[in-house]
């Protein structure tokens, strides 16, 4: 049986800048699901933030989202639509 196919957002709130590399390996390892990606520095508040717009089924984005979780210092949520 096919995965269901989704579409979404990931937001990631980083607090540390410090794991900006690891974060950026994880997202590259995931590329395949990733469609548009946004960063923006929040220099006033010490955060960075990003936007990601998914297109995958539901283990490839959960895989993501689930290695982003585990990075210190870093929030992550999601929101999906099946496609």
């Amino acid at each position: 049986m096919a995965k269901e196919q989704r579409i979404g957002v990931i937001g990631i709130v980083i607090e540390d800048r410090s794991q900006a590399q690891r974060i950026n390996s994880i997202l590259s390892a995931h590329g395949d699901v990733i469609v548009g990606r946004m960063g923006i520095p929040y220099r006033e508040k010490g955060l960075s933030v990003i936007s990601l717009i998914v297109d995958g089924n539901t283990d490839e984005i959960g895989a993501l989202t689930g290695k982003l979780g585990t990075v210190d210092g870093a929030k992550v949520k999601s929101a999906l639509v099946t496609r």
